[in-house]
Order: C-alpha cells, then structure tokens, then sequence
C-alpha cells in the first residue's frame, strides 16, 4: 500500500512539473537542487551572443534591445553582470588637450570571472522578463583646426538603470571660444599647453559622481609661461591623466589615463583609456592610455593625432599646432550571465 502511494505522489509531481514547463513560467527544467527545487537560469537574446563555459555574453556596439523571456529565480541566477562604457571625448586642437574616457561602469555576480577594480561587491542587476533598450554612446568629435572649433564631448551609454557619462573633450588652444576650458565627463578632458591658455587644468572626471568612480580627471597643461607647448592627458577608468612637465624642448606632454581591465567576455580587455596631450615637438606627445586612448599629435606635419577606439570608449588625442584633434571611440555594452 505505502508503495502505491510513493508512486502515485511521484506521479503527480512529474505531471505538476510538466505543467509548469507547459507554461510561460520562463524556467528551464534542469533537475533537481538540494532541495527539491527545479534550477533555472536566464535566457535572452540581442545583441552579438558569444559562449564562455557555462556563461553567455551579450555585446552591443550599437542601439538595440537585451530581450529576456526567462528570467531566473530570485536566489541569484536571475542577476546579470555587466559592462557599460560610454563614448570617449574628442581632442582639441593647436596644442590642445587630449579628450577623457567615456565613463566606465561594471557589476559582476560574485565567483564568476575576474573583473576590473571598479566592480563593486554585490553589484550584478537582477533582470525581469522584458525587453532592455541598449544606448551606446558615440565618441566626441575631434577639435577642427580650420576653422576653429572645440571638441566635444561624448555620448552616455545606458543599460537598465546604470548610466555611464560621455568623457570630456580636450581643453583648446589659443583663439577659441570659449578657449582654454576642457569638458567635464566620465573622465575629464586634458588642459592646454599654449600661452596665454597655458597651465590650464585638466577637467573633473566621474561626472556626474557615481561609486564606485567612472573615471577620472585629465591632467594640467605647462605652466612654464609664455613658450609653453606641452598639454595634459585625457582621464581613464582607473588613472588620471598625466600633467605636462619639464621644460618646451625635452619636456613631456601628458599620457592618458589608464583605463580598466576586466575578462567579462572570457579574456582580459582593457576599456576607457584617455587620449594622450599634444606638444610641439615630435617625441614629446602623450601616449594614449591602455583601452584604446588615441595618442597625441605634434607640431605642424604628421604624426597627426590619432582617435580613441571604438567599442573601448577611449579618448581621443590632442592635436598638434596645425591638426585636428582626434576623435573618440564609441563605447560599448557587455551583458553576462549563467545558462547552464
């Protein structure tokens, strides 16, 4: 009698089960847990989809839509981690200062890859069953030296609730309007390097204040009178921007800041490095910062000042007396969970 009765309740639980898969729960029937609970795991689409083990990734380089028709349960395997990094500043012209990083931001569900230091604790975001609009932000445009114009800024990124600001753009030479100002962003915009803008500072990065930070300020121009010729660094990730020193001949213009590196798509990538200052003397140019930060330009004749990277959010590079700035690199968004 006890036997027909465990095989009568065992029935009936396969059936309610079946039931339930029947249904629009949005679960796939894995087995079993400790417990007796069925696991369940998220399932979406958009985006370019890639597999690292029992991991998906979701990665946006343009507009678009994170669709989930399964959403976990609320134990945690209903929770995303994610990147989102917005577009880089674009550099400033006639020995202008390098554009900062777009503004990065990343939450991570706990023991899953290794993530950048700016991945707060308990920060992945628990999705629903919904569509998410993706914005990817484009790089700023780089200062035009004929005619005259400033860079700009870049473009926000949004995934969800998280936002990550546009960087700023590099601060101008002489005989710009407003002249001598860099933009305030995810990392901040270089400062000039070119009397009577000389010494000018870099902007504030981590604009508008988030924590952990999304990036970080640009570095100073010279500040060695009326001959100077050497600017700073646009902002990165995890560094600020490096200010101009020593003398106008044999001195430095800024590099980028660092930007940070994390492996959510399965291998280590560096995102958001600033663009590198500009200067007239070929040789003394900023670098750009690791994650796709242009370099800068020098003097009148090539090397010219180089872009950011697209889908890194790097900032572009300052340009040189007669160049362009160079532009920003379009951000990126990168979203990861568990499927199996």
């Amino acid at each position: 009698m006890r036997d027909l009765k465990n095989k009568l309740t065992s029935s009936k639980n396969t059936k309610n089960i079946q039931k339930r898969k029947g249904k629009s729960f949005g679960y796939q029937v894995l087995g079993f847990g400790a417990g007796g609970s069925v696991a369940a795991f998220v399932t979406a689409t958009g985006g370019t989809v890639t597999e690292s083990g029992d991991f998906k990734i979701h990665t946006f380089t343009g507009p678009g839509t994170f669709c989930v028709s399964c959403a976990g349960e609320e134990d945690g395997s209903n929770s995303v981690s994610y990147v989102v990094a917005a577009g880089g500043g674009g550099g400033a012209t006639h020995i202008g200062g390098a554009g900062g990083a777009g503004g990065f931001r990343e939450g991570k569900v706990p023991c899953t890859y290794t993530a950048s230091p700016l991945a707060a604790a308990c920060s992945a975001l628990p999705v629903s069953v919904q569509g998410y609009p993706i914005t990817i932000g484009g790089g700023g445009a780089g200062a035009i030296y004929t005619p005259k114009t400033q860079g700009v800024n870049g473009v926000n990124s949004i995934f969800s609730s998280i936002t990550s600001t546009g960087g700023g753009h590099g601060a101008s030479g002489p005989n710009l309007s407003p002249a001598g100002s860099a933009g305030t962003g995810g990392s901040g915009g270089g400062g000039s390097g070119y009397y009577p803008h000389s010494g000018n500072a870099g902007a504030a990065g981590n604009t508008p204040p988030v924590s952990p930070a999304q990036g970080s300020s640009g570095g100073t121009g010279s500040t060695n009178g009326c001959t100077t010729w050497l600017t700073g660094g646009g902002g990165g990730a995890t560094a600020v921007g490096a200010n101009a020193s020593g003398p106008n001949y044999g001195g430095n213009s800024g590099a980028g800041g660092a930007g940070a590196t994390t492996c959510i798509t399965g291998s280590p990538v560096a995102y958001a490095g600033g663009g590198g200052g500009s200067s007239h003397a070929c040789g003394n140019s900023g670098a750009g910062g690791a994650g796709g930060g242009g370099a800068g330009g020098c003097g009148y004749s090539p090397p010219a000042a180089t872009s950011g990277t697209d889908n890194l959010g790097g900032g572009g590079g300052g340009g040189g007396i007669s160049q362009n700035g160079g532009a920003g690199g379009g951000g990126v968004v990168i979203i990861r969970y568990k499927f199996q």
